[in-house]
């Protein structure tokens, strides 16, 4: 498929006047990184030599409506970052153009009781900072809740650290609003609410450029962390499990472990036991004695215990879960890599021990609870080291033989990720919003050309499936708000 002629770069930097801009080729290619390549070879591979040609930073909504426009008339690809910590590829161009630096739209709107307001560039943390004090936090956030923003999180993130509680981003409640840009001549603010936000969530910023988030809060408990080990691995599974279903019991993480995992993520090493199976938790502090008598019938051995973000080594101990697992991972051993299945209840665990047995010779596994569509699943795989693209392909497929669903994570496309269902509605939204695609082009790609093109597209993952969420015709029409 050929590649787009060159856009106008020095007419659109005229047409967007005095917002910030920065050309100087090597911290454009530093920026036009996130963490894909280290967590993907295929993504490595592919990401080579992809840079944008100029970082824009608006300061204001205006300024992002200027580079809209500008974008429009003068047909330049743009692209939305954020803390530039995503791994699926969601931050990296494919056809050049100017990334917008979101950051400095990092205001807190409003809180008002359990929702808040704020801008797409705030840091999660901050929100959290902001909203604490009255009694709420977010209800979840990614593993990089200390640098990544919240457009970014809800443009290119799935789930976190609280899914074990409340679900997914794309569960039904779990975003209550996004105020969206279209990249037209005469560019457009939308307002989508209720399931409709759907259309934008996980699009890797290819349906609209975000301005704003109105997202629902939880309860600020004070959270205990707690490393849990075990002797074996399936005992340590089964307890994940129960921590999982016991609602009794309030709970933000639920991160489980295969040795020698542990020992490769080396601020643990004193809270670890060689050869043992770690399980990591946040427990509401009430809770806390009933959980160690769970860890009691389990025969399991808390190492160590303490506030949020006080523990022994030295960070949230969310920063070892979800992302941050391989980040930790890869300082030691950067061969290892994994994909993604999804286990779900009924029978999960049995799911699970069967991908057990099956990978006990390629490589530890690691999982996070989460809950989905109204049930319980674990989502994981084994870590291992790379071998071919074929190898990838033959572990999706033997996940999928066991009983899980299987995403792909060795793509940049969105429909082949598999989080995201691309239908007719989502494309009918993108072209009304993006009518020239410009926004991330090539990741919400629909055409057998650009399909065939991605290696990381042809590993097999059927990718997850929800129940049905009926959307209105003033979401397809991109009413403004």
């Amino acid at each position: 498929m050929p590649e787009p002629a060159q856009p106008d770069i020095p007419g659109f930097l005229n047409a967007v006047g005095d917002v910030p801009a920065e050309t100087d080729p090597v911290l454009v290619r530093q920026r036009s990184r996130d963490m894909s390549a280290a967590f993907s070879p295929v993504l490595k591979r592919e990401a080579k030599d992809r840079s944008v040609d100029v970082i824009l930073r608006p300061r204001s909504r205006d300024d992002v409506l200027r580079i809209a426009a500008s974008a429009a008339r003068h047909r330049m690809p743009l692209i939305a970052r954020g803390g530039g910590t995503a791994n699926f590829g969601q931050g990296i161009p494919l056809r050049g153009g100017a990334l917008i630096d979101m950051t400095a739209l990092d205001k807190v709107l409003w809180v008002r009781g359990p929702v808040v307001r704020a801008e797409a560039g705030v840091r999660m943390v901050d929100v959290d900072a902001a909203t604490r004090p009255t009694g709420w936090e977010l209800r979840m956030h990614p593993s990089t809740k200390r640098a990544g923003t919240l457009g970014g999180y809800l443009g290119g993130g799935h789930a976190g650290v609280g899914s074990c509680a409340y679900g997914i981003l794309r569960d039904r409640g779990n975003i209550l609003g996004l105020q969206v840009v279209s990249v037209e001549e005469e560019p457009r603010v939308v307002e989508l609410r209720g399931t409709e936000v759907n259309l934008v969530h996980h699009a890797y910023g290819a349906n609209g450029l975000i301005l704003e988030a109105e997202m629902p809060l939880a309860p600020a408990w004070e959270w205990m962390e707690a490393v849990v080990c075990f002797k074996d691995f399936m005992t340590a599974t089964r307890f994940s499990h129960a921590v999982s279903v016991s609602d009794g019991i309030v709970k933000k993480l639920v991160s489980l472990h295969q040795w020698p995992l542990p020992k490769l993520m080396t601020p643990l090493s004193g809270v670890l036991r060689e050869g043992e199976d770690m399980v990591l938790c946040m427990i509401a502090a009430p809770f806390f004695e009933s959980f160690e008598t769970l860890v009691e019938d389990f025969g399991g051995t808390i190492t160590a215990r303490a506030k949020e973000g006080e523990g022994p080594y030295g960070i949230p101990i969310y920063e070892f879960a979800w992302g941050h697992t391989r980040f930790h991972v890869n300082k030691v051993d950067r061969s290892l890599v994994g994909c993604v299945g999804l286990y779900r209840d009924p029978d999960l665990v049995e799911k699970i021990e069967r991908s057990y047995r099956r990978f006990a010779k390629l490589g530890p596994m690691h999982f996070e609870a989460k809950r989905f569509d109204g049930g319980l699943s674990f989502q994981g795989s084994p870590l291992f080291p790379y071998v071919d693209d074929a190898q990838l392909a033959a572990v999706t497929a033997a996940m999928q033989e066991d009983g899980a669903i299987a995403a792909n994570n060795h793509t940049f496309l969105v429909r082949e990720n598999g989080m995201k269902p691309v239908d007719d509605i989502e494309i009918a939204f993108k072209r009304g919003m993006d009518p020239y695609d410009l926004l991330n082009p090539g990741k919400l790609a629909i055409d057998a050309a650009s399909v065939a093109a991605s290696a990381g597209a042809k590993f097999g993952a059927k990718g997850w499936t929800y129940a049905g969420t009926p959307r209105s015709t003033a979401a397809i029409a991109g009413e403004a708000a």
